[in-house]
């Protein structure tokens, strides 16, 4: 699967953004499918199996979140989600529930095919890794198969923490990562609510990677959501 070559899942019960998209998503060259109900993006997903679903929570049969929960049960595929809801909860439930990133109505449609395409790199990655395993976010360079990280090609020292914290987010780059989803992967289970933790450890990171740590450009903080890592497009 390449970008130019994609197939884009529009799951919005609203016409006038389904037609405000449609041209944008044919420049960028994919191939757009559309559903107004949250049954019929299933129905949908599952027959075409699409690259990426942009998926909006109010739908009008079932919420978009348990969309997301049922979707997770069967397929991986990159869910961004596309809502008027701003609220953090809401936010927070729809990518613990398993969605890849959260899009608020108004948007900007440039933002929005930017996600796309960071979508589908994180799953193409995700399918066919490569043996150069090396993620650059501006001066920074983390190999993933050597270990190491690198700033202006200079070795940065980072504790196993630290280090397992970045990876996590290199992993994922570009999509957002919950304060829960982080904690998980990185302290455990136990310590799903040790948002404390997160906090001093990507204060500790910023100041070793970042040129200004008050004023990150790649380790973003999504306020009251959790963290991204912005990566070279």
């Amino acid at each position: 699967m390449t970008a130019a070559a994609a197939s884009v899942l529009l799951v919005e019960d609203e016409l006038p953004i389904r037609r405000f998209l449609r041209p944008a998503i044919d420049a960028a060259g994919w191939r757009l499918i559309e559903a107004d109900t949250g049954q019929r993006g299933m129905l949908e997903a599952s027959q075409v199996r699409p690259d990426v679903i942009i998926l909006d929570l109010g739908l009008p049969d079932i919420d978009g979140i348990e969309v997301v929960r049922r979707m997770r049960e069967w397929s991986a595929v990159p869910i961004i989600i596309l809502s008027a809801r701003g609220q953090e909860n809401d936010k927070i439930a729809a990518l613990d529930a398993g969605a890849d990133d959260y899009v608020q109505k108004p948007f900007g449609v440039a933002e929005l095919i930017a996600r796309i395409r960071v979508a589908l790199r994180h799953a193409a990655a995700r399918v066919q890794p490569s043996a150069d395993m090396t993620i650059v976010a501006g001066d920074i360079a983390i190999d993933l198969v050597r270990r190491t990280v690198t700033r202006s090609g200079a070795s940065v020292h980072l504790t196993p923490l630290e280090y397992k914290l970045l990876t996590t987010l290199a992993r994922n780059a570009g999509l957002v990562m919950t304060h829960r989803q982080l904690l998980r992967e990185v302290w455990g289970a136990g310590h799903a609510e040790d948002s404390t933790y997160l906090r001093m450890f990507v204060r500790q990171l910023r100041q070793k990677l970042e040129d200004n740590p008050t004023q990150p450009k790649h380790l973003i903080t999504e306020v009251g959501v959790g963290y991204r890592l912005v990566v070279e497009r």
